[in-house]
């Protein structure tokens, strides 16, 4: 009997299960444990921002890359940010 033969380019990335719609995503790095001059600050609205969406919520780890320390502490920033109105609680 007659092989079928794999059309597929020689790539590691392939495995059985290879579907072309779904790529693999890159591993995000924390930015606050790449850069270690960077400090987490309440008080600096435009870097307090950067951790909410437009309306206003805290971004998930998966969409800040953050690690779950420094999730933690983000999340931790934010809250005072808003309870000494820096951030709004929500945007409308």
């Amino acid at each position: 009997m007659a092989e079928k033969k794999n059309n597929r380019k020689n790539n590691k990335n392939y495995d059985e299960d290879y579907n072309p719609k779904f790529r693999r995503m890159r591993k995000k790095v924390c930015p606050l444990c790449a850069d270690k001059n960077l400090k987490l600050d309440y008080k600096n609205a435009e870097q307090m921002k950067k951790f909410t969406n437009d309306k206003g919520k805290i971004l998930p780890r998966r969409a800040t890359g953050a690690c779950s320390i420094h999730q933690r502490d983000i999340t931790l920033a934010v809250k005072r940010a808003r309870q000494i109105a820096i951030l709004p609680y929500t945007q409308e």
